[in-house]
């Protein structure tokens, strides 16, 4: 049996799902993988707009958000609190996330067929 990558305080498990699915042992119905991925896509996009938020906000000279406009004002008090409380999670969360994607698209297919 192959070897898992080792445990670590990181809340992510991308390369234990990466094994795992290739080892045919995660294996999920295609209309719930499906649902999965879609989500997993969805935050994913969400965590790299709060990125890009974070990266210009620092660029801007004068970092005052009361001059912003309401709706970029929350935006951006929203990304830079989560980054606050989880420095670094949200680069981290842009590394794993494909992960996760390429892990449930692979349990998404048959697995291989048992020799008999």
């Amino acid at each position: 049996m192959p070897a898992h990558p080792p445990a670590s305080t990181s809340p992510f498990v991308g390369e234990l799902l990466l094994a795992l699915a290739a080892e045919g042992r995660l294996v999920l119905d295609a209309a719930q993988a499906d649902e999965a991925i879609a989500g997993l896509e969805r935050t994913l996009s969400e965590v790299r707009a709060r990125l890009r938020i974070i990266r210009m906000w620092q660029c801007l000279p004068a970092q005052r958000v009361d001059e912003l406009p309401d709706d970029l004002a929350q935006d951006v008090i929203e990304a830079i609190f989560a980054d606050q409380l989880a420095p670094g999670r949200l680069e981290l969360a842009v590394v794993e996330i494909p992960k996760y994607i390429a892990a449930l698209q692979r349990a998404r297919e048959t697995p291989p067929a048992a020799d008999t």
